[in-house]
């Protein structure tokens, strides 16, 4: 096999180098997958020289290039019609005003926002592609990794720098750019260094980087281990005790989504920091009130099963005048819509989160108000779902309308409605149906439009959502077909799962407590900060394993588990918090915050995810 060409460049002092200022020599060996190539590089001029190492390779028949660099960027990244900014790739946008709206045809990242450093790039349809990879730093400093593309020519090329340079502009986490930001190596005459980068061809196929990104995973584990604080049952006791002391409010019965580390912190009203609303689901809500639910009958803690239901019962007794659940609870003025720009609307994966976990919930404790919001629910859904298949992705809270038919938000309903399967006879054909719709986000390998907050961006919520909805149908109807889809989809949500430890400087909050990395997963390329959701999906993530007779899956999820086993609070004053507070937030990079720091909130899913992996762990 011949392996693609390498060109490797070396910048000085901002510039390319001079023809002879620098010698070059890459030594190959085969690999499995792909190649090994150790890059040399000797200053042979007179002056100490402030350096940058570029190593790219280029596809040449590539007029609409689809990238990935894992965790950071997918295809054009950003749809165009996404309400918020964040980097968008767009062939010829070359100019200071689309830099400015963070779009470009070039980017250039530091590698700790990628969740493996590595740079996939596939040409026209029907045509292979190859990807780079290397170690997040070298002693050069933190590594880079970037895409660019020529519309003249239709060449697309992956690079990597060392160390890193970021641009046009830098991602900061909001809609303003910041300025370019570069790192060099100072190059003294005479000194050669040498870095090592991975080489790997691909086929036409988009997922062939499934392989891939496991071998890269498996060759970086013996270099990350696994440092959990507590064991399983403990971390368990932590999150209920931090769910039912902090989150929990008996009047009227919610969990308060987001409460301060300091609690003598105020706002500007001189009010306390905590967040007094909940939603249904996701950030809040049934799923965490489930898992708390649960721990408190496992344990025979009655506060724990009261505060579960409580927080049910009031969800499932106010349900919108359209059917379903409402978005989001107020202290202020109650019950209201999602977080949305469209007027009245109901947020679909949000509302069926809330739905299957209620549906868990009555498994464990039966009551006939949870099953009348069930039904409510799922028949409104089933009501509404279009001929091709497609739940709807926002729902008029009044009226019911279908607001927006955008992106696959409607994917948890899938689970939902296979797990509700034996209340109705619709409902296993129309989760059926959904599959047969949402799987195309699969297979595309851009699954997108989960969260409520950044619009139709793909995140690693996305990935879960899927992961739910196809081994449920598997679960149930034994086809082959979702078997496929579910591993393709926990293969793409596993893009977003960290397969190295970050380097943090020891005078960080994270680098004081060695936080691991590996095993967390970036939130999405518009939210660049590590976070604990993928404990969701654990007990389906072992499912699939079992039914596919392939351990990675299990272990992957373990190792998620295992990561957030970390900064637990174990008691008052751990890290800031309070005993069983946990954070929403692990800045691993540069964005939103300094690299190193900590979100000083515990969040109530935060919280409960990690209660419920837990419990699922006990139970199995």
């Amino acid at each position: 096999m011949t392996p693609p060409e390498l060109a490797v460049e070396v910048l000085a002092n901002g510039a390319p180098a001079r023809a002879g200022e620098f010698a070059v020599e890459t030594e190959w060996r085969e690999a499995e997958p792909g190649w090994r190539v150790r890059v040399t590089v000797t200053n042979r001029g007179d002056a100490t020289v402030d350096a940058n190492v570029r190593v790219s390779a280029a596809v040449a028949d590539a007029p609409d290039p689809w990238w990935l660099i894992p965790g950071a960027f997918y295809g054009e990244n950003r749809p165009a019609e996404n309400t918020r900014a964040f980097p968008r790739f767009e062939i010829g946008a070359d100019s200071a005003e689309a830099h400015a709206a963070l779009v470009s045809d070039a980017w250039e990242f530091r590698a700790d926002r990628a969740a493996t450093p590595a740079v996939f790039v596939w040409g026209a349809p029907g045509r292979g592609g190859l990807a780079l990879a290397a170690r997040e730093s070298t002693p050069l400093g933190i590594t880079g990794v970037g895409l660019a593309h020529d519309s003249a020519t239709g060449e697309a090329r992956a690079t990597l720098t060392f160390p890193y340079r970021e641009g046009p502009v830098t991602y900061y986490g909001d809609e303003r750019p910041r300025p370019t930001d570069v790192s060099t190596h100072r190059l003294a005459p005479g000194e050669t260094v040498s870095v090592q980068v991975r080489v790997f061809e691909l086929d036409a196929d988009r997922h062939g980087y499934a392989p891939i990104l496991r071998a890269l995973h498996s060759e970086a584990e013996p270099d990350a281990p696994l440092e959990s604080w507590v064991d399983v049952p403990t971390a368990a006791d932590l999150a209920a005790e931090g769910l039912l002391r902090w989150h929990y409010d008996p009047d009227p019965g919610v969990l308060l989504e987001t409460v301060g580390f300091d609690r003598e912190v105020s706002g500007r009203d001189g009010q306390s920091v905590d967040r007094q609303a909940m939603h249904v689901g996701w950030v809040s809500g049934i799923p965490w009130a489930y898992a708390l639910l649960a721990h408190g009958l496992r344990t025979a803690s009655e506060p724990e099963v009261d505060a579960g239901r409580r927080v049910i019962d009031f969800i499932a007794s106010n349900l919108s005048p359209s059917g379903t659940f409402w978005g989001v609870w107020y202290r202020e003025h109650g019950w209201t819509q999602s977080w949305t720009e469209l007027k009245r609307g109901l947020h679909s994966r949000t509302l069926a989160e809330a739905t299957l976990f209620l549906l868990r919930a009555q498994a464990q404790d039966p009551h006939e108000l949870w099953e009348a919001a069930i039904r409510s629910n799922l028949d409104v859904v089933v009501g509404r779902q279009r001929s091709d298949g497609n739940l709807g992705s926002i729902h008029h809270a009044e009226t019911g309308e279908v607001l927006s038919w955008s992106g696959a938000s409607g994917l948890t309903w899938i689970a939902a409605l296979v797990e509700a399967a034996d209340l109705d006879a619709r409902y296993l054909p129309a989760a059926v149906a959904a599959g047969r719709y949402y799987e195309t986000f699969v297979h595309r390998e851009f699954i997108h439009g989960a969260p409520e907050d950044v619009d139709l961006a793909p995140t690693s919520e996305d990935g879960y959502a899927a992961v739910l909805a196809y081994v449920a149908l598997h679960r149930a109807t034994g086809d082959r077909r979702w078997l496929d889809v579910a591993r393709r989809a926990a293969d793409w949500m596993l893009t977003f799962r960290y397969t190295y430890d970050v380097s943090f400087e020891r005078t960080t909050l994270l680098g004081v407590y060695d936080f691991r990395t590996r095993g967390a997963d970036q939130a999405s390329p518009s939210n660049q900060h590590l976070h604990a959701y993928g404990l969701v999906c654990t007990a389906e993530l072992r499912e699939l394993s079992a039914m596919l007779g392939d351990p990675h899956y299990a272990e992957r999820a373990d190792e998620t588990l295992a990561c957030f086993r970390q900064f637990v609070a174990r008691a008052d004053g751990d890290f800031n918090a309070y005993r069983g507070m946990v954070s929403e937030r692990y800045y691993q990079t540069e964005c939103f915050q300094p690299k190193g720091m900590l979100l000083t909130l515990s969040h109530a899913w935060s919280v409960g995810v990690l209660l419920l992996a837990c419990e699922q762990t006990l139970a199995g």
